[in-house]
C-alpha cells in the first residue's frame, strides 16, 4: 500500500507545523457547501478509478514537532538517501541496526500529500532512522482500474521528503518487487472481510503481499499507516500479529480539507462540480456515527445514509457500515466497545472512501 537539499553537519532539520485541521463539511443540495459537525484533524493508504488527473496537491506544511522523538534522531543533520536495489537498502538498514537504531516505515505509492506528510511526522517523532517507500503495486489493482493513470511524480516526492530531513527512500522496480517467477502471495486474515473486499475482491490480497515484503525488506521496528484507509489499517496489525513479524504498526488520524474532505491522491480526479459534493461523505458518516452511539438502529441509520449521500448527488454507494474499531465485526453499542463508521462512495469516475469513530 524522497529528497532535497542537504543541510550542513550537525544542524537538525527544522520541523513544520501541519496545516490540517478540521473544518465545515458541505449541505444538503448537491454541489453547495453546508454545516458538519466538528471535525478533527486526521489522515492517507485503497480506492479505485478515475479520470486522468491534474496535478496532485502537494504538501507545504507539516505536522508539530513531538517532544517524544529519540535522542539519536535529533542529534543527527537530514541527509536523505534514495536506493533502488534490495542490496542498497540491505546495507543502508544494517548499519542503522549495528547502532541500535530504532527503524519506522511508511509504505506509500508517492503523490504525496500532507496526510504522506504527518505519517512522516509520526514516524521521525518515534523512531532514529525514518524509510519511507514508494512503489505503485499493481497487484492491488484490478484491469478495469487506475494503474496506469494513478498520480505519480517523483521528482516532487523526493524533494518533500529531503526537505523534511527522511533518511532513506525505498523506490524498487517492478522487476525488483515482483521478478521473473514470481508466484508467491500472502492470503489476508478475518479483517479483510466485507466492506472493500465486496467491491473490490483482489485488493487485500494484493496489499497483504506488497506489505509482507515490505516489512522483509526494511525490517522496521514500526510502520505508521493512516486510518483514511481503516479497514487497510486493521488488516496490516492483523498480518503483523499473526505472521509474528516483530513489529507495531501505528495509526495516524485522517488529515482534512477545511470542509472535511479526506485527503487523497485521487482527488485530483475530481470535477470542481464533484469536489462541491465530495465532503457530504465525512458529513453523512458523522451524522451516522453520532446516531449510533446514541443507540439508534444500525440498519436503519445504513440505509437512510446511503440514500441521503444518492440525494445529495452521489452517483452510487458501495457501502455505509458500522462496524467494531478493533475487529471490523458488526457493532454492538451496547458492548461499550469503539466502533467505526465506514463508508465508499462514487462521484462520477472516482470513488471516495472516508471512516468516522463513533464516540461513546
Amino acid at each position: 500500500m524522497a529528497e532535497t537539499p542537504k543541510r550542513p553537519e550537525g544542524k537538525p532539520a527544522p520541523r513544520k507545523k501541519s496545516a490540517a485541521t478540521g473544518g465545515k463539511a458541505a449541505t444538503g443540495k448537491a454541489g453547495a457547501p453546508a454545516k458538519s459537525p466538528a471535525q478533527t484533524p486526521a489522515q492517507t493508504p485503497g480506492q479505485t478509478p478515475g479520470q486522468t488527473p491534474a496535478k496532485p496537491k502537494t504538501a507545504a506544511k507539516a505536522v508539530a514537532k513531538s517532544p517524544g522523538k529519540p535522542a539519536a534522531a535529533k542529534a543527527r543533520a537530514a541527509k536523505t538517501e534514495t536506493v533502488r536495489t534490495g542490496d542498497d537498502l540491505r546495507k543502508a538498514t544494517a548499519a542503522w541496526r549495528a547502532k541500535n537504531e530504532r527503524i519506522a516505515l511508511v509504505a506509500t505509492m508517492g503523490a504525496l500529500h500532507e496526510g504522506h506528510i504527518a505519517l512522516v511526522e509520526k514516524a521521525k517523532a518515534s523512531a532514529d532512522r525514518t524509510v519511507v517507500s514508494i512503489f505503485v503495486n499493481p497487484t492491488q489493482f484490478a484491469p478495469n482500474e487506475d494503474l496506469e493513470r494513478y498520480p505519480r511524480n517523483e521528482e516532487a516526492d523526493l524533494k518533500q521528503l529531503s526537505a523534511l530531513g527522511v533518511d532513506l527512500v525505498w523506490m524498487p522496480s517492478l522487476e525488483e518487487m515482483y521478478p521473473d517467477g514470481f508466484s508467491t502471495g500472502v492470503k489476508p486474515g478475518r479483517a479483510a472481510g466485507g466492506l472493500e473486499t465486496d467491491f473490490r475482491p483482489h485488493f487485500f490480497g494484493g496489499v497483504a503481499t506488497v506489505v509482507a515484503k515490505l516489512f522483509n525488506q526494511v525490517r522496521p521496528d514500526l510502520a505508521v499507516f493512516g486510518e483514511k484507509d481503516y479497514q487497510q489499517l486493521i488488516v496490516v496489525r492483523q498480518l503483523a500479529r499473526d505472521l509474528d513479524m516483530n513489529l507495531e504498526v501505528v495509526g495516524v488520524q485522517t488529515v482534512r480539507e477545511k470542509d472535511g474532505l479526506a485527503l487523497s491522491s485521487r482527488n485530483a480526479y475530481l470535477s470542481e462540480t464533484e469536489r462541491a459534493i465530495a465532503p457530504n461523505l465525512n458529513l453523512v458518516l458523522n451524522e451516522v456515527a453520532h446516531a449510533a452511539a446514541s443507540g439508534a438502529s444500525i440498519a436503519h441509520l445504513k440505509a437512510a445514509a446511503q440514500m441521503r449521500l444518492l440525494t445529495l448527488g452521489f452517483a452510487k454507494v458501495d457501502y455505509v457500515e458500522v462496524r467494531d474499531a478493533e475487529t471490523l465485526e458488526p457493532y454492538d453499542v451496547d458492548a461499550g466497545r469503539p466502533g467505526r463508521v465506514l463508508g465508499a462512495a462514487w462521484l462520477g469516475r472516482t470513488r471516495l472512501i472516508d471512516n468516522v469513530p463513533v464516540a461513546l
